[in-house]
C-alpha cells in the first residue's frame, strides 16, 4: 500500500502544495509532477550528478532526497537560477567554450560550479576539478568546463584572462 504524505514547499521563488507518494524522489516530483525537467536522472545513486538541485541554498543529490524531506524547505533548480540570470555567465562561458555538448550533465555542472564560485571567488585549477569531480560527463573531457569556470571566476573577480 502507497503512503502518502502533504509538503509544503517553495520551489523557483513560487509556493507549492502537493501531496506525493513518501517514497518519491525529490528529482522525480520535480521533473513528473512539477514539469521541471531540466535536473535528469541519470545513475540513481547520487553518483553521476545529474539530478543535482539547491535545497536551502546547498547543492544536493535529487535521486538521494524524498520530496517528503523538503517540506518546508526552498528549492531552487537550473530552471530557477536560469530564469533569475545568477549562471547567466556561466551559460554563457559554458556555450563559448564548449563545455556542454550532448547536455545531460550540464544543468547539475553549472550549479555545482556555481556553489564553487559563491564560496571562492577565484578557486584554482585544481579546486575547480576537485569541485566537480561528483558530476560525471561523458562528452566533453572536462577540460572545457574547467576552462568556462575559470573564466568566469576571474571575469566576476575583475580580472583578465
Amino acid at each position: 500500500m502507497n503512503e502518502y504524505c502533504d509538503v509544503n514547499l517553495t520551489v523557483n521563488g513560487e509556493r507549492i502544495s502537493e501531496r506525493v507518494e513518501a517514497r518519491k524522489t525529490l528529482v522525480d516530483f520535480l521533473r513528473d509532477d512539477l514539469g521541471l525537467t531540466g535536473s535528469h536522472v541519470g545513475c540513481e545513486h547520487g553518483v553521476c550528478g545529474a539530478c543535482t538541485v539547491r535545497v536551502d541554498g546547498v547543492v544536493v543529490r535529487g535521486c538521494l532526497m524524498l520530496a517528503a524531506q523538503c517540506d518546508g524547505a526552498k528549492v531552487e533548480t537550473i530552471e530557477g537560477v536560469s530564469d533569475t540570470g545568477e549562471i547567466a555567465d556561466l551559460q554563457q562561458a559554458f556555450e563559448a567554450r564548449n563545455a556542454l555538448q550532448c547536455g545531460f550533465c550540464t544543468p547539475g555542472m553549472l550549479l555545482t560550479a556555481q556553489e564553487l564560485l559563491a564560496r571562492d571567488s577565484v578557486p584554482s585549477r585544481d579546486a575547480i576539478r576537485e569541485h566537480i569531480s561528483g558530476n560525471y560527463c561523458r562528452c566533453t573531457g572536462y577540460h572545457a568546463i574547467v576552462d568556462a569556470v575559470e573564466a568566469v571566476a576571474k571575469a566576476r573577480a575583475g580580472e583578465r584572462e
